[in-house]
């Protein structure tokens, strides 16, 4: 029998690795013929979709921004290489993918399963200027995904907005998965022993939509009356309007307020050297896949209280959750573990334990391939 072919489509090549390439994996291992689409591999990434067993495809995408001159060439270019290698099936993630790659799946007849990862800054609705893109997206999504076999939402919260704006409509076909899942072996539980020198984490975009400033605001306050704390930031300075100034960041780093380790690799080294793992999010997230790897690695979870963050936490069991914006509302349970040192083992082996039930990305990765399964009609 004839391999069937799948194309997954994503808006960076780097995505592929981190968070498809368990699944990209898995499709192999149960007989799929793979093939990725992303713009601009590195040479690394390149080869590690290789290794996985997949076929790298490029396009060109604008990741940000409008520029309908650009994003048609990209329908056209996802066009035809989806009728160049035969592709049966099409599985696209995040905004700009999931849209153009319905577009160009619906101008082949192929069949789609498009996986709504979080709306992000469109959808966070702060500005004008996102209301506006909200307004378009929405119209976009509702042109494109219509003909989709399947949409998979990662949270209730995104599908009853989809509903509620008319972007699907009751009768279309959804499920739902628990975020990309995460590797319980590549993020291995280290328990927590309880000192006077606690740490917190963070790792995310460095944009204020991802609670920056505010983490970085608790730090000073809590840096002046816990000395021995110690606050930990992890990630890639950005250049866009949201963006937080790398100079502020290293300026605390200087004064010894934070740590700042600019991007890593090593995301499971420094969750397992760290106690507590805070997210103060308020951009329109799908399912943080920082919060999940932190659970895995036993971390008690500080987040907010809005939608995808909330998933990850049981409150009061493995961590809190806060509202967001709200700078008392994080300095308190940050304050709390600092004070109850003994509460972040307990909390910790609670994460744990949540990420063995929901989060497993075997678990996860098999859904998934039993929905394009039947499907396909396999």
């Amino acid at each position: 029998m004839e391999k069937k072919r799948i194309l997954l489509i994503a808006s960076y090549d780097g995505s592929l690795i981190r968070f498809r390439g368990d699944f990209i994996k898995s499709l192999v291992d149960n007989g799929f013929e793979v093939f990725t689409a992303a713009p601009g591999y590195t040479e690394n990434f390149y080869e590690e979709i290789i290794a996985l067993g997949a076929t790298p495809l490029e396009f060109n995408l604008q990741r940000t921004g409008l520029n309908p001159f650009k994003d048609f060439k990209s329908i056209l270019e996802l066009k035809s290489l989806m009728k160049d290698h035969k592709i049966d099936l099409v599985f696209p993630y995040t905004v700009k993918p999931v849209i153009y790659g319905s577009m160009a799946a619906n101008m082949c007849n192929v069949p789609v399963i498009s996986l709504i990862t979080g709306l992000g800054y469109a959808f966070t609705g702060l500005t004008a200027k996102a209301r506006l893109l909200q307004r378009f997206n929405e119209n976009l999504y509702k042109l494109s995904i219509r003909k989709n076999k399947v949409i998979i939402f990662q949270n209730k919260d995104d599908y009853q907005l989809f509903l509620d704006r008319k972007v699907i409509s009751k009768q279309q076909k959804v499920d739902f998965v628990s975020g990309s899942g995460v590797n319980l072996k590549q993020f291995s539980f280290k328990e927590k022993d309880a000192t006077d020198k606690v740490s917190f984490l963070l790792v995310a975009r460095l944009i204020k939509e991802k609670g920056i400033a505010l983490y970085m605001d608790a730090a000073r306050i809590l840096k002046a009356k816990y000395p021995k704390t110690e606050f930990h930031l992890i990630g890639i300075p950005e250049t866009s309007p949201s963006a937080i100034s790398i100079d502020e960041i290293n300026e605390l780093h200087e004064k010894g307020i934070i740590v700042f380790h600019g991007p890593q690799n090593n995301i499971p080294d420094h969750l397992k050297e760290r106690d507590i793992f805070v997210l103060p999010s308020y951009y329109r997230e799908g399912l943080p896949r920082t919060t999940l790897e932190a659970c895995a690695s036993g971390n008690p979870i500080i987040t907010t209280d809005s939608v995808g963050c909330r998933e990850s936490v049981k409150e009061g069991i493995n961590g809190f959750l806060i509202e967001p914006q709200n700078l008392d509302a994080l300095v308190k349970p940050m304050e709390f573990f600092i004070t109850n040192p003994e509460k972040i083992k307990e909390m910790g082996i609670n994460s744990r334990k949540y990420a063995e039930e929901r989060f497993d990305v075997d678990i996860i990765n098999n859904d998934l391939i039993t929905l394009i399964k039947r499907e396909l009609k396999m």
